[in-house]
């Protein structure tokens, strides 16, 4: 139960959660275009009802883009308990009004009712593919128009929009902070050298200092 618990609040909360996720996205070892892109292809399938296959999704529209896979895996993690709310309630509104339907109401127990009709009715029919019985299509057909074609046709106007604009924000946030790591790293080694250089310098003077402490004795006999 705590483990359930840390899936839908984690340690530390989301907020914690989004800046560590901001911190991985920002240090992957890409060129910017390629980590904004992933980036893009992670947003982009939040705004799916495809729950569970959101990580495969986000992977293949990564590879068709030729994005950062690393990155689009992280950015689906937009999609979370509080945005998810916001995220099929627009997508669902959307998805009614391009279908030219009365707009289905408010996000609430009812709509995760007829998920979890739907849910235990796909198990069912597939129990007694094997058992035998009576298979229940109702439930499932019922979540399919009210639903899930409303959510998957209305996700895309504004799972797009977000996707561009988290594409063209973090481009170049990502390129400021590599090229400010380039930066730091040039500077850290150009002070190794200087050190190396030291020492080099340093070591090369004590065998003359040695050499002139043994020459002086010898001059003062003369």
């Amino acid at each position: 139960m705590q483990k359930l618990g840390g899936l839908v609040w984690p340690r530390g909360g989301w907020g914690r959660a989004i800046r560590y996720i901001n911190h991985r996205l920002r240090r992957l070892p890409d060129p910017p275009h390629r980590i904004a892109r992933g980036i893009f292809a992670g947003v982009l399938v939040t705004f799916t009802p495809f729950f569970g296959l959101h990580f495969f999704l986000a992977a293949i529209v990564a590879w068709l883009i030729r994005g950062n896979l690393i990155a689009a895996l992280l950015a689906t993690f937009v999609g979370n308990p509080p945005t998810f709310i916001i995220i099929a309630a627009v997508s669902l509104e959307t998805g009614h009004f391009i279908l030219g339907r009365p707009p289905p109401g408010e996000v609430d127990e009812g709509m995760f009712q007829l998920f979890w009709h739907a849910t235990r009715s796909l198990f069912h029919n597939i129990y007694v593919l094997f058992a035998g019985g009576e298979v229940y299509w109702a439930p499932l057909l019922h979540f399919y128009h009210e639903v899930f074609l409303p959510y998957l046709v209305g996700g895309i106007i504004p799972g797009t929009v977000c996707a561009f604009a988290a594409y063209y924000f973090s481009l170049p946030v990502i390129q400021a902070y590599q090229n400010r790591r380039k930066g730091r790293i040039k500077a850290k080694l150009a002070e190794l050298k200087e050190k190396a250089a030291a020492k080099k310098a340093e070591k090369a003077a004590r065998p003359e200092a040695s050499a002139a402490r043994v020459d002086r004795p010898a001059d003062k006999r003369d």
